[in-house]
């Protein structure tokens, strides 16, 4: 059997929903470390996750916020991860977006699985007591996803020049294919919502319990994240580990303290380029696949675009992307049974 190369990509926050609800009972391979990451919950006086998947009902004042979905989102992402089928799937790179940094280093053995809980578990709790400012979208590229550079500039001026104005704050979070995920405090949120055009009938969207992530309005949160969580978490990485910046962590070459200081710190207070990663992922590693771990399906729209912008194979628009896809499929999202099914045991 010839083994596919692939890299595997990591989801952050807002991808644990409704329809997901159960995800973790339904689909993590290892109860017994299950066990162990609800025993951490539970001596940290937070629900279990199993309480948590479980439940009867999803609900959004309980499901999203941040100390309940970190938790969530990393289990279910790790479980994933866990469940890939080896013999024919060549993991060469990993990567992720925001939170799913830290599942990444998870899946790249740079942490331990319960250590990388800890650290996922930990930020999501103190970003969730501290709450500050928040986030929305807005997409630079049209619904075709054609690349459209100048109104993507023209956007990112109006951020600058919103963020120079008294008591306003706004800046880039994150960097994601063709969407502009937008960071700030109120009065800069609401200027941009209402200078912008409303777009595809949804946009700009806020996002529903969400910090200023990515920003420097979290440098409080990223300097208590150093002082719970020690540099002696981190250790080399046993695969490579593509970050927020595109930049490659190799195994055998990496400083853990200098991961340990860019995870707790460029990470957490500075733009996340998810697009860069995954620009990197193409043409480093040149992977068969690219498997887009659960919870959710939101990301592979993401994933599809920063190939696009990265010209990854002749693409440029949404229907080249779709016609490739339907050759030979180049994108498996695992949060979709019939996907799933191409990168696991479930499929064999």
């Amino acid at each position: 059997m010839t083994r596919k190369t692939a890299v595997v990509i990591c989801p952050g926050r807002g991808t644990y929903n409704a329809t997901e609800l159960g995800y973790l009972g339904r689909n993590f391979p290892d109860p017994a470390l299950l066990s162990r990451f609800d025993t951490l919950r539970t001596a940290a006086g937070q629900d279990s996750l199993t309480a948590l998947d479980g439940a009867d009902r999803f609900t959004l004042a309980r499901h999203t916020r941040g100390d309940n979905a970190s938790a969530l989102i990393y289990a279910a992402t790790l479980g994933d991860f866990l469940s890939l089928e080896r013999q024919s799937i060549d993991v060469v790179a990993v990567t992720g977006n925001s939170m799913g940094w830290y599942s990444a280093l998870a899946c790249a053995g740079a942490v331990t699985p319960e250590d990388g809980f800890t650290i996922a578990n930990t930020m999501g709790r103190l970003m969730q007591s501290a709450l500050i400012g928040g986030q929305l979208v807005y997409p630079w590229v049209d619904e075709d996803w054609v690349p459209r550079p100048a109104r993507k500039a023209a956007l990112l001026a109006l951020v600058a020049d919103i963020a120079t104005r008294r008591d306003h704050a706004l800046s880039l979070s994150i960097d994601l294919g063709g969407l502009l995920v937008l960071a700030g405090n109120e009065a800069g949120l609401k200027a941009f919502e209402t200078t912008v055009d409303p777009v595809q009938g949804r946009f700009p969207m806020r996002l529903g319990n969400h910090a200023a992530f990515h920003t420097a309005l979290q440098a409080p949160v990223a300097a208590q994240g150093r002082t719970a969580l020690p540099p002696t978490l981190i250790t080399q990485p046993l695969l490579p580990l593509i970050d927020g910046r595109g930049a490659i962590w190799w195994p055998g070459a990496t400083d853990s303290t200098a991961l340990h200081a860019y995870t707790l710190g460029h990470q957490v207070t500075e733009t996340y380029d998810f697009t860069a990663a995954i620009r990197t992922a193409a043409h480093e590693f040149g992977p068969d696949l690219f498997i887009v771990t659960g919870p959710g399906t939101t990301l592979g729209g993401a994933v599809a675009q920063s190939l696009i912008l990265a010209r990854w194979r002749g693409m440029g628009a949404k229907a080249d992307f779709h016609k490739l896809q339907a050759e030979s499929p180049l994108l498996v999202a695992m949060g979709l049974p019939d996907q799933r099914a191409l990168a696991t045991h479930e499929g064999a």
